[in-house]
Formats: C-alpha cells, sequence, structure tokens
C-alpha cells in the first residue's frame, strides 16, 4: 500500500484556520502544484493496476479437483492451461471457472512434472475468445518491482494482492505436507505479496501486465506451529514454466529437464552423535554421471562444490543451481576414507 506524505505547510494552514487565521487568500500557484503532484502520481499508479487487473485476470482460473483447489493460468488459445502439480495431484479431470466468472467446465490432465511442481490441463471445450497470458522475460525481474498475485485464496475466486519482489533466485524445498510434491525448486522469486492456500498455480505479474512467475509456496514459520510466515511467497520463474509447458503441450511429457543431476539414488546419514553427515550412495548406475566419474554405492558425499552436503535436502537444494554439464568437485568418504572426484552432471 503507497502512503501519501501530504506537506507540512497543508497541515499548518489547517491549524492556523482552526485558530481563526484571519487569511482566506489562495496559496501560492507552485505551492498548489507541490501538493497534487502525490496524490497524482498515486492516481497513475491506481490506474495502472486498475488497467493490469483488467487485462490479466480473464486468463487466471479456478481449479477444482476433488481434494484440492488451486489456480491455473490459460497458456495458450487451445484451452491449455499451466497450473502446480500439487494443485492437481492424483486427479485427471477437473472443473475450472474463470475468475471473472461464469460457468464451470471440465478440463483433463495433459501431464504433471512434479520434480518442478508444475502441470498442464486442458479444457475440453475451450471457449472461444479465450485470452492467453502473456508471460515476461525472467532475467528482467529484479528486487524492488511491483507485482500483483492472482488466483483464489481459500476458494475467494478472482482475488488480487500487492507486493514487490523481494528477491531472485532463491532455492526452495516444498515439503509433501498438504499434498506437496516434495520437489527442491531453484531459481524462484521471492515476493511479499500474500500468498495463501488457492493461490498456488495462479499469476505473478508485472505492471507491463506480463506473467514472471507461478505462486507455489509461502514461507513457513517454526515457531508459529508451521503457520505461514506473513510477506514471504515464491513463485516458479515464467523462463521454466514456459520450459516445461512447451514440453508437455508438445510431446506429453518432459523430455529436457535443465535440471542438473548427479543420477543416483541416495539417503541421508548421520554420525555418532545423530546429526545429519551427509548422502549415503545406495546406487549409481555406470552410465550416470556419478557413476562415470568413479562413485559407488557405500560412498558418502559430503561437499558439492563449495557447498556442504549434510542431507538429501541439501544436495537437491545444490545441484537446483547447477546446470546440466557442468564439471563441479565432490568430496565423498569411502571406507573412512575421504576421496574426491570431479563429475561432470548430467540431467535429471
Amino acid at each position: 500500500m503507497r502512503r501519501l506524505l501530504l506537506p507540512l505547510t497543508a497541515g499548518l494552514c489547517a491549524v492556523a484556520l482552526a485558530g481563526g487565521c484571519a487569511s482566506s487568500s489562495a496559496p501560492p500557484p507552485e505551492r498548489s502544484t507541490q501538493a497534487a503532484a502525490p496524490l497524482a502520481r498515486a492516481n497513475e499508479l491506481q490506474d495502472d493496476y486498475r488497467t493490469v487487473i483488467r487485462n490479466v485476470l480473464p486468463s487466471v482460473v479456478q481449479i477444482d479437483a476433488s481434494q484440492s483447489l488451486g489456480s491455473g493460468v490459460v497458456y495458450d488459445s487451445k484451452g491449455h492451461i499451466v497450473t502446480n502439480a500439487h494443485v492437481v495431484g492424483q486427479e485427471k479431470t477437473f472443473k475450472v471457472t474463470s475468475a471473472t466468472g461464469g460457468q464451470p467446465v471440465t478440463a483433463r490432465l495433459v501431464s504433471t512434472y512434479p520434480e518442478q511442481d508444475l502441470a498442464v490441463i486442458r479444457l475440453d471445450n475451450a471457449p472461444q475468445g479465450l485470452r492467453a497470458a502473456r508471460f515476461g522475460d525472467s532475467s528482467k525481474v529484479d528486487m524492488g518491482q511491483i507485482v500483483l498475485a492472482m488466483g483464489s485464496p481459500l476458494g475467494l475466486s478472482g482475488s488480487v494482492t500487492q507486493g514487490i519482489v523481494s528477491a531472485t533466485g532463491r532455492t526452495v524445498s516444498e515439503g509433501r505436507q498438504g499434498g506437496g510434491t516434495g520437489a527442491t525448486i531453484g531459481n524462484m522469486v521471492q515476493t511479499s505479496a500474500a500468498i495463501n492456500p488457492g493461490n498456488s498455480g495462479g499469476a505473478l505479474v508485472n505492471l507491463d501486465g506480463e506473467v514472471i512467475g507461478i505462486p507455489t509456496l509461502a514461507a513457513s514459520d517454526p515457531e508459529l506451529g508451521g503457520g505461514s510466515a506473513p510477506g514471504i511467497g515464491f513463485a516458479i520463474p515464467a523462463s521454466m514454466v514456459r520450459t516445461i509447458a512447451d514440453q508437455i503441450i508438445r510431446t506429453g511429457k518432459v523430455t529436457d529437464s535443465g535440471r542438473a543431476a548427479l543420477n543416483i539414488t541416495g539417503r541421508t546419514v548421520v554420525d555418532d552423535a545423530y546429526e545429519p553427515a551427509g548422502v549415503a550412495v545406495v546406487s549409481a548406475p555406470p552410465d550416470g554421471a556419478a557413476g562415470k566419474a568413479g562413485l559407488k554405492a557405500g560412498d558418502i558425499i559430503t561437499r558439492l562444490g563449495d557447498d556442504p552436503i549434510t542431507t538429501i535436502t541439501s544436495l537437491a537444494e545444490s545441484l537446483a543451481s547447477r546446470k546440466p554439464g557442468e564439471r563441479v568437485v565432490v568430496r565423498f568418504t569411502r571406507a573412512t576414507r575421504a576421496q574426491e572426484t570431479t563429475v561432470t552432471l548430467g540431467e535429471m
């Protein structure tokens, strides 16, 4: 919310008048101009909000599955809608309602990609005039940009909240509670715009009317019993949304995730004090990235590049910030002996 700070001279004049100020002459023209400037800027910003909402909200929908309720964004005129994988869950059919109202229509799952918490569904009968959203350039998203989050929080269809981009490049691990996929997602956009249950899968929009991300997570505060931490939400960047959605629409599955992997199966191990101490390799296929570099079952990974590895989650978070083909030094323990090797990362 933007506050208007009226010039101090206006307040002083009001006090003087209340005390019987004799002069009733108008203030000098330049003072009137100065006083009006903040109001004019506020009105311009308000008009920007209204324009963005008017242009984008028709491309936002509410998705009603039998076990969940969330939001989605119209991706193209053929009726494809992008949303979160945790919104669709295990469901195959859905009822979809435009954020601007109207009768619900049926939709079916095209495919889901839980590793990035994204999914695509398609309307059975796309109405004429269906308006697809415009997706922006993730590389131009920067801290301080004003953004609007659009969706159906708590089932309140067509709701809009306002905030800024608080940070970019966040790596966030999603829990499995409440239907979460457990995914670790890199390069997320952090925002102060309120992200509440039901906002998942909706649109995070800049003032140019472009979708810059798909709201997915709200931070939780352990001191609040796991409740949401106000003003800390995360959205999957538009570039990743397009990468995944385009593949699903074209081939029905994701064949090129763009996400780095060691190509192992692993588990967290603890030390003598029962503290997490690394990731034990359960299996490392010889044709995978780790296997080619000489890692094998029983090795305990303790560092990836400069990142200490103590849990399977910390390993996933380190990999989420890297790209397939990147060469990285992996430190590990084999039969109590510390060793290291250089791995050319594979793809998830």
